[in-house]
């Protein structure tokens, strides 16, 4: 077929492309149907006026229409003139500029009138590839199901059915939205979610995007909806906010019951702070509080525990053979599931709060002072068989107890604000792992210079599901109480985030997401890293925190600055991004707090490079670890700085 202007004078979409794809000359209705100006389209790549999604599709139209004797057809979507747009079939096939021989590319709109259903199978095809669901609502108010994922059409059983039915197994708090996106006057809404109630599944999370189409030139418009299912998505959305919420439940608590006891001056405001809040915080039914006075009990309860149960142990010698006086002097707690196990383990005693009309109670004794230390007490809760702690709260238990202990050592020495507070932050600093295959690793924490505030500065290091090694450090903002209790939140809260989603970047972003949804008067900065010790890859990143130090044996060091984002608590819907480096064996990194680097006699810049260099001196000695940190913490002294310092030294060896 020779090309010529009668190709242009159809009065469907028209247009002559060179063989590489840009439009020679279009007809006024191709112009319509790109939604351009014509004078706009002409010299311009065909496939790029069309929508992303289908440039690949149109591409390889004119590549057939090009090559091919035979003639190439393709179902596109246009973007149109007006808010639809526009599905045809297209043709393409190779034609010939009488005037000048060139050989050219037609393409041109086909008549569908008679098969506009066929126009939907590209669509119908994609939807079911992308496990979705596809119908449409025709003007008489009829939704059609035209196919998609198999499990979703499974849930229509029905191919047709009115609108009106079809918003009516919609959650009547989620028809508004529905309506609203149904009815809108844009080419595409965005994805809606809702609760659907099906036949035979119950309720199903359903989420919809709205398009308005318009089947061939010239044709009808229609409204079709692309359906996902959600249900299992939203579940896990659901779980993650549970988990969120427990984290700051537990965060609440802490502080909560924290304060309370760093308010306490004395051994009576110490009991009341126990006896009002352990029960409730631990999830027990009662709690009863014993303290070691010249070798024996002094014994209160609260009203979850009759008092008749607790006159027995009032006055028992430390040194009597029960449950609760050998948990005093072990420091090893105990926990009962129930009366059966109580009387197997300590048939002989018959003094503990286990209520003989509840046989099913359960009761755990954890002690107020650890192993090897002088007995100060315990506190015993019971609680509903039914309903037993669970591992977590039996570890937060002990954790409240060693505050309660560290409290009461402080009231007995007369300093009770000052030295629980320290108490706090000392709990609140992680053990290290004994063991780190392939690596060494040391800590340093020196308090502020004039040994009254307590700040925020932590460290930590743990095994993760993945074999690798999370690293932490960070400042929470403050030097006061408040500011270790934001420190415990922020670590604790990271290793309960880390043992599920181990990447830094998103450790980082849901710890900033839980601060920022408590409300926090306070910030946190934090540089979190994971290392794998069996190449040496490590993935970091930071929120505000100062740089890390790469040292080398060479005596060389180099200032490490990762991908930041702002510190954690402030801004809401922040993502930290991550950068991957190699540690390479006999090389350190090392981790430090503002206080290590920077003063009033120092800038930053200066004070890390000071650092860098004597980690640097340290690994080209042949030095340790250990001896590393030492020498890294004993330049704090040239800072001049009062703020509380933090060093961690990790080797791979």
């Amino acid at each position: 077929m020779d090309a010529s202007d009668e190709l242009l004078q159809m009065a469907t979409p028209s247009a002559l492309l060179t063989l590489d794809g840009v439009i020679r000359s279009l007809n006024a209705a191709m112009a319509t149907q790109l939604g351009r100006p014509r004078q706009q389209c002409a010299g311009a790549g065909f496939v790029d006026l069309l929508p992303e999604d289908q440039r690949m599709a149109a591409e390889g139209l004119l590549t057939h229409g090009a090559t091919a004797k035979s003639l190439a057809m393709r179902v596109l979507e246009f973007p149109g003139s007006d808010v639809a747009t526009v599905v045809c079939l297209v043709e393409a096939r190779a034609v010939t500029d009488p005037s000048t021989g060139e050989r050219l590319v037609w393409v041109h709109s086909l008549d569908a009138r008679r098969d506009r259903a066929g126009l939907l199978i590209p669509f119908q095809l994609a939807a079911k590839a992308a496990d979705l669901g596809l119908c449409m609502c025709s003007p008489d108010q009829q939704v059609e199901w035209l196919g998609g994922a198999p499990a979703l059409a499974a849930l229509f059983p029905q191919t047709s059915m009115p609108r009106s039915k079809m918003i009516s197994r919609v959650h009547p708090d989620d028809r508004k939205d529905v309506r609203r996106a149904v009815r809108t006057a844009a080419a595409q809404s965005p994805w809606v979610r809702s609760r659907f109630l099906t036949e035979h599944d119950g309720w199903r999370v359903l989420a919809g995007q709205v398009r308005r189409v318009r089947l061939g030139y010239g044709g009808p418009e229609r409204v079709f909806t692309v359906i996902r299912d959600d249900t299992r998505s939203e579940a896990r959305r659901q779980k993650t906010l549970a988990e969120a919420g427990a984290e700051r439940e537990r965060a609440d608590a802490i502080t909560a019951f924290s304060s309370a006891l760093f308010s306490a001056a004395t051994e009576q405001e110490l009991q009341q702070v126990v006896l009002a809040r352990l029960a409730a915080a631990v999830g027990g039914s009662g709690a009863l509080f014993a303290l070691v006075d010249e070798g024996r009990l002094r014994v209160a309860s609260d009203a979850g525990i009759p008092p008749w149960e607790v006159d027995a142990l009032l006055g028992l010698s430390l040194d009597d053979d029960g449950p609760l006086p050998s948990v005093m002097r072990t420091g090893q707690g105990q926990f009962f599931r129930d009366h059966e196990e109580l009387a197997r383990r300590w048939p002989d005693d018959d003094g503990l709060p286990l209520p003989r009309s509840a046989p099913g109670t359960a009761l755990s004794i954890t002690p107020l002072s650890p192993e090897g230390d002088r007995p100060l007490g315990a506190w015993v809760v019971t609680y509903d068989g039914e309903r037993p702690p669970s591992p977590e709260k039996l570890a937060f238990l002990t954790t409240l107890a060693d505050l309660a202990g560290q409290a009461l050592k402080a009231i007995r020495l007369q300093q009770a604000h000052v030295e629980l507070s320290m108490a706090l932050q000392e709990s609140m600093l992680p053990t290290l792992p004994h063991r780190l295959p392939g690596l060494e690793i040391a800590v340093r924490y020196r308090p502020s210079q004039d040994g009254l505030d307590v700040g925020g500065d932590w460290y930590d290091a743990f095994f993760l599901p993945d074999g690798a090694v999370a690293l932490e450090i960070g400042d929470a903002q403050g030097h006061d109480v408040d500011a270790a209790v934001l420190m415990g939140q922020v670590r604790s809260s990271m290793r309960a985030i880390a043992a599920h989603e181990p990447d830094p970047g998103t450790v980082l972003t849901r710890t900033n997401e839980l601060l920022v949804a408590m409300d926090s008067p306070r910030f946190a900065s934090c540089t979190m890293l994971h290392l794998d010790p069996r190449d040496g890859r490590v993935v970091g990143t930071t929120a505000g925190h100062v740089p890390l130090l790469h040292a080398r044996d060479d005596g060389s060091h180099t200032v490490r600055t990762l991908p930041a984002g702002p510190v954690l608590g402030i801004v809401p819907g922040t993502e930290y991004p991550e950068e991957t480096f190699t540690l390479e064996a006999g090389t350190a990194l090392v981790m430090v707090t503002d206080g290590v680097v920077e003063g009033p006699r120092l800038t930053l810049d200066a004070g890390l490079e000071r650092a860098g260099a004597l980690a640097g001196r340290a690994l080209r000695d042949r030095l340790g670890v250990e001896e590393t940190a030492d020498r890294v913490l004993d330049a704090v002294a040239g800072v001049d700085h009062l703020d509380d310092v933090a060093v961690l030294v990790i080797r791979r060896t």
